[in-house]
């Protein structure tokens, strides 16, 4: 089945590898005081990698999501966002972190939450 990207962006999509944004807690989330962001479902690799479940929260009502710091980043991103950022899971990384695609409208959204777009009319 092909997938539509939606691409909002008019130049060259943004460098992941200089972004981050959306590894942060989105302004939605923080305004509701939710402090989970991408959950990571059962079936998922990340899951199942001992190694990483220092980067698993469970929450009250059973369902895992990686991992906020006190900031609101995910604690896998290395580096800092809108200057050099890399992923510490990348091959695991849940279904969540897989829908945003560069210059997608999430991707969009979350730069310009994180002050590298500006905000979208």
């Amino acid at each position: 089945m092909a997938r539509s990207l939606h691409v909002v962006s008019s130049g060259p999509a943004p460098d992941c590898r200089r972004c981050g944004a959306c590894c942060r807690n989105p302004l939605e989330n923080q305004r509701e005081g939710s402090s989970e962001w991408v959950e990571v479902g059962p079936d998922e690799p990340l899951r199942r990698a001992s190694r990483h479940t220092k980067l698993l929260h469970t929450n009250a009502g059973g369902l895992v999501h990686l991992r906020l710091d006190d900031t609101g980043r995910c604690v896998a991103l290395r580096g800092r966002v809108g200057e050099h950022v890399t992923c510490s899971i990348y091959a695991l990384r849940p279904r969540g972190c897989r829908r945003v695609e560069p210059g997608d409208r999430r991707c969009m959204q979350y730069r310009a939450e994180a002050g590298l777009e500006p905000a979208a009319r």
